[in-house]
């Protein structure tokens, strides 16, 4: 899909829609692809153009969702053409693979190459909504996308009730607000089973625990649905419920969510909420590790670290501050960053152990960067023009 001998800026100078809603969630099974599927449909039954973009790799589930499973694409011209379903028009990974049991074996650099491509040489036309089915959690997919789509309108949040999941979906927030990624709410899914037969309801998961997480956080809840096996018939045989208007509790339930999220954002009310006072908005902390003064290509033998405050939106640095490495102990370089407020970490490269740690406290990691001077990286970060090479060190 490559267009030979065109440079390209690292963001995209237009975005394929109007508005770009990115479904997240923490931690998988909560039901984020059945989410983001009969969203993306019951949009383009209201009479939207929208668009459909699946950009899990690993685990790609809208086709098989969709009942658009054995599909291929096709290329007019320099365009891929999407799927469609009636007016949808979708695009996932798995259309592009030569048998279904392929794995994708990919690093951040060439999912973030993909994805661009993705967005950029597929015939999406003019969309009103384009919905990306993100992977779980903060890694490369959702990042590469929040960086290049220009102004993305935010992100849906999926969790269901039980702690398990909603501490997870309390990093994926964090997650968004680092990247001034507006969060549209959280829909609490798999949130009790009413029984078909007697109407009795039953909290196998427990209840609420994502309208208190919402709370807690400071972003909007925009309601719960319940377990309901026609749903997962419905998935496991690629027969949409909004599409083939299944009348469940489910169904209601998702309808509620649906049209609360619409009128929201079409009366430009959808705002997130302040925080709570214990926990005020800042700006963002990036670090970079340094060796000889410039960026250390192995975040272990970094000689000192520089960390910039950063203003997002007027992309500025109002503040530097230098600290030397801790003693070379396991987890002591992650902890350091961690106690020292780090919101974004810029690196050559790092161990997938340190990566884990810092992501687990909530640091946005970008490996794959070149020895270019700290302020230099710092400030093409907040311009959304970071471009990433491979891992520099992966032990």
């Amino acid at each position: 899909m490559n267009r030979e001998g065109k440079k390209r800026e690292y963001r995209l100078e237009k975005s394929p829609a109007d508005r770009t809603i990115m479904v997240l969630s923490g931690k998988g099974g909560v039901g984020k692809s059945t989410v983001a599927a009969n969203l993306a449909l019951s949009l383009s039954l209201q009479g939207h153009k929208v668009g459909l973009l699946d950009s899990d790799f690993h685990g790609p589930s809208i086709p098989k969702l969709l009942g658009l499973e054995g599909t291929t694409l096709s290329v007019e011209g320099d365009r891929v053409l999407p799927a469609t379903l009636g007016e949808l028009k979708v695009v996932s990974i798995d259309f592009m693979l030569p048998q279904r049991t392929d794995a994708v074996i990919w690093r951040g650099p060439m999912k973030m190459n993909v994805i661009r491509q993705l967005l950029e040489d597929v015939a999406w036309g003019e969309l009103d909504y384009l919905i990306v089915d993100s992977p779980p959690g903060t890694g490369d997919e959702p990042l590469s996308v929040a960086q290049l789509i220009p102004e993305p309108t935010g992100a849906l949040l999926v969790t269901t009730p039980q702690d398990l999941s909603t501490s997870d979906v309390r990093r994926s927030i964090t997650f968004c607000r680092k990247l001034s990624l507006p969060v549209l709410g959280v829909v609490e899914n798999m949130s009790g089973f009413v029984c078909p037969n007697c109407g009795h309801r039953t909290d196998l998961f427990g209840t609420g625990g994502g309208e208190r997480m919402a709370s807690e956080m400071g972003v909007p809840f925009l309601g719960r649905v319940p377990v309901d096996p026609a749903i997962v018939h419905s998935g496991d045989h690629g027969r949409p419920f909004a599409y083939f208007d299944e009348n469940t509790p489910y169904t209601e339930a998702f309808q509620d969510v649906l049209e609360r999220l619409v009128r929201s954002m079409e009366e430009g009310s959808l705002e997130e909420p302040a925080p709570p006072s214990s926990e005020p908005r800042k700006g963002v902390r990036i670090a970079l590790p340094l060796a000889g003064g410039k960026l250390s290509r192995h975040f272990g033998r970094a000689e000192e670290f520089v960390m910039y405050d950063t203003d997002p939106e007027k992309r500025e640095i109002l503040e530097s501050e230098r600290s030397a490495p801790p003693p070379h102990e396991e987890g002591s370089f992650p902890r350091l960053l961690s106690e020292k407020g780090v919101d974004v970490l810029l690196t050559g490269g790092l161990g997938r152990k340190a990566r884990a740690m810092l992501e687990e406290a909530g640091v946005v990691v970008i490996s794959g960067l070149p020895e270019d001077p700290p302020e230099e990286l710092a400030r093409r970060y907040m311009e959304g023009n970071l471009q990433a090479g491979d891992n520099a060190c992966d032990h």
